[in-house]
C-alpha cells in the first residue's frame, strides 16, 4: 500500500468519524420526545440548505450554474417520479395516512436518503484526496477543512431523519454508517476514477444528490407541518437552512 493512499485514507477516515460522531448526536436527540419533532425539522433545513448553498454553488463552478440547476431540479424529478408512479417515498404525507398507527413519523424516507447520502459521501471522499493532485498543502489542508466542517451539520441532518425513519436507534445508527462509509471509499479510489473519468464527470451525481436533498428535505418539512403546524416547523427548517447557507457560504470564501 502505498503512503499517498495510506496518507488519503487517513485524512477521509477522519472526516467520516467527524460526520457519525454528529449522526449519532442527531439520532439520540431525535429519540427525546421533546426535542424530536422541532430536530427533524431542523435537520432537513440544513438538507435543503446544503443543496441550494453547498452542492448548487459547487456544481455550477464544474458545469456552468444553468446546468447543474438542471441536473439538480433532475434529481428532485427522479424521487418524484419514483414517489407518484413506483412507490410512495413518504407515506405518511399522503391525506390518507393513520398517524395514530404510525411507529415513525417519517416512513419511508430511509432508502432514498440512504442512497442519496452514500453518493454524496463518496463526492466528499474523492474531493478530499484529488485535492492532493495539486500538490497545494494549502489547498490540501483547506478542503479537508472545509469537508470536515460539512460533516457536522451533513451528519447531524442524516442522523435527525434516519431516526425519525427507522423504528429503533440501533437501526438508524447503522444506517448512519452506511450513509458514510462511501466517504472512505471515494477517497481510496479517486485515483481510479481520476484515470478513467476525468474529473467533470464528478458534477452529475454530485448535483442528483443535491436534487434528492431538496426533495426529501422539503417533503420532510412538509410533514411536520401537518402533524405540528407552521411555526413548529418552519421555525426550525429556515434555522436549519439559513446554518447550513453561512457554514457553506463562509467556506467557500475562506478557501477562495
Amino acid at each position: 500500500m502505498s503512503s499517498r493512499l495510506i496518507t488519503d485514507l487517513l485524512l477521509v477516515s477522519t472526516v467520516t468519524g467527524i460526520a457519525l460522531a454528529a449522526a449519532s448526536a442527531g439520532v439520540w436527540l431525535v429519540s427525546a420526545r421533546r426535542a424530536g419533532g422541532p430536530l427533524v425539522a431542523f435537520g432537513a433545513g440544513l438538507l435543503m440548505g446544503m443543496a441550494v448553498f453547498g452542492v448548487l454553488p459547487e456544481a455550477a463552478e464544474q458545469a456552468g450554474l444553468v446546468q447543474a440547476a438542471v441536473i439538480l431540479a433532475l434529481g428532485v424529478g427522479l424521487l418524484w417520479a419514483v414517489d407518484r408512479y413506483v412507490h410512495p417515498v413518504c407515506p405518511s404525507c399522503s391525506h390518507t395516512h393513520d398517524h395514530d398507527r404510525c411507529a415513525v413519523s417519517l416512513h419511508g424516507f430511509a432508502a432514498p436518503l440512504v442512497v442519496a447520502a452514500s453518493l454524496h459521501s463518496l463526492m466528499d471522499g474523492l474531493a478530499v484526496a484529488a485535492s492532493r493532485r495539486d500538490g497545494s498543502d494549502g489547498l490540501v489542508w483547506g478542503v479537508f477543512l472545509a469537508v470536515a466542517i460539512h460533516k457536522i451539520p451533513e451528519g447531524l441532518a442524516y442522523g435527525t431523519i434516519l431516526r425519525a425513519a427507522l423504528q429503533s436507534r440501533k437501526a438508524a445508527l447503522w444506517w448512519c454508517f452506511v450513509t458514510q462509509a462511501p466517504t472512505i471509499a471515494g477517497g481510496a479510489i479517486e485515483s481510479v476514477f481520476a484515470a478513467n473519468f476525468g474529473e467533470g464527470w464528478l458534477v452529475y451525481p454530485l448535483a442528483l444528490a443535491g436534487g434528492s436533498f431538496l426533495f426529501l428535505g422539503w417533503h420532510a418539512i412538509h410533514n411536520e407541518f401537518k402533524r405540528r403546524g407552521a411555526v413548529p416547523a418552519l421555525g426550525p427548517a429556515l434555522t436549519g437552512a439559513l446554518g447550513a447557507a453561512i457554514l457553506q457560504q463562509g467556506l467557500r470564501a475562506f478557501l477562495h
